[in-house]
């Protein structure tokens, strides 16, 4: 094989791994998320609600940014699959299962990276809802 055919070969498979690894586009249909930001109740709620009505099992979840708060820890991720593109706030508590290289370096390199088998709770009452973090298995980057 020539130089030439091998520099090729090995640009191109450099270019299918960088596609594969970036999250897919996702086109947002809910005019709710359209009309409201990722933090306020209006938002969570609606998000809370097609979460109800879809198979979670086909979600996939990308890390956008790290948030500190004066007493609380935020990661805002993009959560996409099964008809829902929108974005997700939360809440980092008690548990840091599977996050804890994130948190120490502030999501700092962490950007578009894949939550890997995220789980979170929901806490809802008539003034809030939060979405709490539970654990993830991995970060695929």
């Amino acid at each position: 094989m020539t130089k030439i055919s091998t520099f090729i070969l090995t640009i191109f498979g450099l270019l299918i791994l960088m596609a594969s690894c970036d999250r897919r586009e996702c086109v947002n249909t809910n005019p709710i998320f359209d009309k409201f930001s990722p933090d306020t109740k209006e938002y969570k709620d609606e998000l809370v609600k097609q979460l109800a009505k879809i198979d979670k099992s086909k979600l996939t979840y990308w890390m956008d940014t790290y948030q500190e708060g004066e007493n609380s820890q935020y990661i805002h991720a993009h959560i996409q699959g099964d008809g829902l593109c929108a974005k997700i706030i939360l809440v980092i508590n008690d548990s840091k299962k599977g996050i804890e290289g994130l948190l120490t370096n502030k999501g700092k390199a962490y950007g578009g990276a894949e939550l890997k088998d995220l789980k979170f709770n929901i806490k809802q009452d008539s003034s809030s809802t939060e979405l709490v973090f539970q654990e993830i298995s991995g970060i695929a980057d």
